[in-house]
């Protein structure tokens, strides 16, 4: 994990589509593009990887799209500090937290903490 400034560590994590259906997006997307991997799925967003690379499909009135960068917990309670914003705990176990970057661009900064349903399938920051 590349590391960053006061001995920080982030790394790329995952880009959010929106889509108008989350179960057709992920039928498409495991006949489309070989290995493609269901890591999580529910009505309203699923995670999927394949190639190295994790897609989250999302519907827009729950998700933006967006960007996602991997930090550890420490750096989530930082980003939110500094940033003045909440951190959400979501569904699959993850936290998280939303900024809006130049030009109106989504970021999260999203920590896998051990209870998360990736735990065991991820290089935790």
């Amino acid at each position: 994990m590349p590391e960053g400034p006061c001995g920080t560590t982030t790394a790329f994590d995952h880009v959010a589509h929106q889509v108008p259906d989350v179960a057709a997006a992920v039928v498409w997307y495991q006949k489309t593009i070989p290995g493609c991997r269901v890591l999580y799925q529910d009505a309203s967003w699923g995670f999927i990887e394949a190639a190295g690379v994790k897609l989250a499909l999302v519907q827009g009135e729950r998700h933006p799209e967006h960007i996602g960068w991997q930090v550890s917990e420490p750096e989530l309670e930082r980003l939110a500090a500094e940033h003045g914003v909440k951190i959400c705990n979501h569904r699959d176990g993850t936290r998280g937290l939303y900024v809006q970057a130049p030009g109106g661009h989504w970021i999260e900064f999203i920590a896998y903490p051990p209870e998360s349903v990736y735990a065991s399938k991820n290089d935790r920051v």
